[in-house]
């Protein structure tokens, strides 16, 4: 049975994401604000079905997936591109791989003791960020 990432989030660290954002092309301004803010994630898990919501006071994410399924990403919270994103679990660690216009796009999440790990990579960079359970 793989693990429950059911739960509130609260961001506690936070490395490289300035990297990953210069990959992704996300503009000068908005890099300076995101890398300030301190987002909650809540996580909806219900077997193989998710819905995560990232909120924060500058912008908000929302993403539902089933595990294997391809689909559409709308990454208009993020860097306003549409990928195609499929999600897939390995051992206890969600996985997603994205294809579009950036090489090498994805995230993983995977859960250690009361802390979320989420891993975001874009064509060379790689960023970790660390949570909290609320």
């Amino acid at each position: 049975m793989p693990v429950d990432f059911s739960g509130t989030w609260n961001l506690v660290k936070n490395e490289n994401f300035e990297g990953y954002m210069l990959a992704l092309g996300i503009d000068f301004t908005t890099r300076k604000v995101a890398k300030l803010l301190k987002p909650q994630k809540v996580i909806k898990q219900d077997g193989d079905s998710f819905i995560i919501s990232t909120t924060s006071t500058f912008r908000s994410y929302f993403v539902q997936f089933k595990i294997g399924e391809a689909f559409e990403e709308d990454n208009k919270g993020l860097d306003g591109r549409k990928c195609k994103s499929v999600v897939t679990w390995d051992s206890d660690k969600l996985v997603c791989v994205q294809t579009g216009e950036k090489k090498g796009r994805g995230w993983t999440h995977w859960i250690e003791g009361d802390e979320l790990y989420l891993e975001l990579r874009c064509e060379n960079q790689v960023s970790r960020q660390v949570f909290k359970r609320a």
